[in-house]
């Protein structure tokens, strides 16, 4: 999503989740985000009168609405959608970009989360509200491909946490190396689910589909 083209209230929550994934929370400022989106002074009490607070939450949310979107994209780009394809897919999108652009950059909604941990309940639930825009899309995706719908959910959660996990692991070693790790080890497990079989230890060697070979 490029900043031009939107309005100043639409710029101004992009801009945020943008500071906020690269600096976090405490370290992104007012004055930051209104340069970042290019928006004119004063803007924010205009649009945002309950301040830096109502900014973040609604930055997280926009957040887990972008992700929850990207699940239909990798859809639609998967030839023959798969539990492991679209968890590669998940992992892909880190993975280019931190072997583009650095590892300057996390997960908006995870760093939310961290600098709210002891206050601000509101944007600890606004992060909750966020994940879990996320996940049921992941969900839905996984029961239409053939997982039982009462495991859907509960591999829904594993993806995106050790998703969440690996980005923070990469940032701090500067490295794909734990993406591609738990796009390896967690797709036979997917795929044995999609199969409405149990994983075998003998599965975790194997590729899984829709992977990146």
């Amino acid at each position: 999503m490029a900043v031009s083209g939107r309005g100043p209230r639409e710029r101004m929550v992009f801009s945020a989740a943008q500071l906020i994934r690269r600096d976090g929370v405490t370290a992104t400022g007012m004055r930051d985000v209104v340069a970042h989106a290019q928006a004119p002074r004063g803007s924010l009490q205009h649009y945002f009168p309950g301040g830096k607070r109502q900014l973040v939450d609604e930055a997280v949310a926009w957040a887990g609405r972008y992700a929850a979107k990207r699940v239909a994209r990798f859809l639609d780009e998967m030839p023959e959608p798969s539990p492991s394809g679209l968890f590669a897919a998940m992992v892909r999108q880190w993975t280019d970009e931190y072997q583009t652009t650095g590892f300057a950059a996390g997960c908006p909604v995870a760093a939310a989360t961290v600098d709210c941990a002891h206050g601000a309940d509101a944007t600890r639930e606004a992060a909750a509200a966020a994940f879990a825009c996320w996940s049921q899309p992941v969900a839905q995706a996984l029961t239409e491909m053939g997982v039982p719908a009462g495991r859907a959910e509960s591999l829904a959660t594993l993806m995106i946490s050790a998703l969440e996990g690996a980005i923070l692991i990469a940032r701090a070693e500067q490295d794909v190396r734990a993406l591609t790790t738990v796009a390896q080890e967690l797709g036979p497990l997917l795929d044995a689910a999609s199969r409405g079989r149990p994983f075998t230890p003998a599965e975790a060697s194997a590729p899984a589909g829709g992977r990146e070979t």
